[in-house]
């Protein structure tokens, strides 16, 4: 696993996450580190946010939060994307990424 976390920060309320989505992927999981991004393909195509929809449920699962607790931040309608993790410290976000 990647030990270059750069694509992830700490905030007053969790942690942010810069990432590069590839939607229709055989399978819903965490890439490599593409410069100061983590890649992350989703199975769902990019249509009518169902995409979006994959990447706010994986990331909710992976971290054991509620889906209420993810927000796409910036990159709604791209691959480039920003995500607020609500509820998560950086320290149990570094621990939960690098397994």
């Amino acid at each position: 696993m990647p030990g270059n976390l750069s694509y992830l920060q700490a905030t007053a309320e969790g942690v942010t996450l810069a990432l590069s989505v590839r939607p229709r992927a055989s399978r819903t999981g965490f890439g490599d580190v593409l410069g100061e991004r983590r890649k992350l393909a989703v199975s769902a195509p990019p249509v009518d946010g169902k995409a979006n929809a994959a990447v706010v449920k994986f990331l909710a699962k992976f971290f054991g939060v509620a889906k209420s607790a993810v927000h796409i931040l910036h990159g709604e309608t791209g691959k480039l994307k920003t995500v607020a993790i609500h509820g998560v410290g950086l320290a149990a976000a570094r621990d939960r990424l690098a397994d």
